[in-house]
């Protein structure tokens, strides 16, 4: 099969890379646990995925594979995901009985980040599901990491499906540990050492 291409996602990118990641969470069981309805869903993940990760787009260090066909947003050392904005998003539409677990979970979450900063963050990586099965994850992944290794600082993610655990590991990324609260789905942090 011949490698996708993948390059620097650009701001006119921007509608197709949330637009691919939305449709490659859709599955995902902690972004479904967060939003189970798929209306909702629908019209939040959107909203979500451009605060948890829209600034690499910003920063020159999103990735887009195949025109669209998958996508990543790394966010490189320095750069934070827009805490406030995913805050107002969960209040204004998480369950209210999941409310406290979702925002211990998140808390965790930047707490196992913070651990290991300064490092590469991969918020959010997914094909679109039509176009599964190719190889676009892990090209996507040899893509991005060759830019980590270059500056020599290791590279940090939280694995929200069981499903893609092997392709992390598979790419040099080991378990810290799991996160989870009340009814939650296990999220999963990971690490990938520094290299030269």
């Amino acid at each position: 099969m011949p490698m996708p291409q993948i390059r620097v996602a650009t701001e006119g990118d921007r509608a197709t890379v949330i637009d691919t990641l939305t449709l490659g969470f859709a599955s995902d069981p902690f972004i479904r646990w967060l939003l189970p309805v798929s209306s909702a869903y629908l019209a939040i993940a959107p909203q979500m995925t451009e605060a948890f990760g829209g600034g690499a787009i910003d920063a020159g260090s999103a990735y887009i594979a195949g025109e669209g066909k998958a996508a990543a947003l790394w966010i490189p050392p320095g750069l934070e995901h827009d805490d406030n904005e995913i805050g107002k998003i969960l209040s204004a539409n998480v369950r209210p009985e999941i409310k406290d677990a979702a925002k211990t979970m998140f808390a965790d979450m930047d707490a196992y980040h913070s651990r290991y900063a300064p490092c590469w963050f991969l918020s959010m990586i997914a094909a679109d599901p039509a176009w599964l099965g190719q190889g676009l994850g892990g090209a996507l992944m040899k893509h991005a990491l060759r830019r980590v290794d270059e500056d020599g600082l290791p590279a940090y993610l939280e694995s929200s499906n069981p499903r893609n655990i092997s392709l992390y590991l598979r790419h040099g990324f080991e378990i810290l540990g799991e996160i989870r609260h009340g009814s939650s789905p296990v999220v999963t942090p990971m690490l990938r050492p520094a290299r030269r």
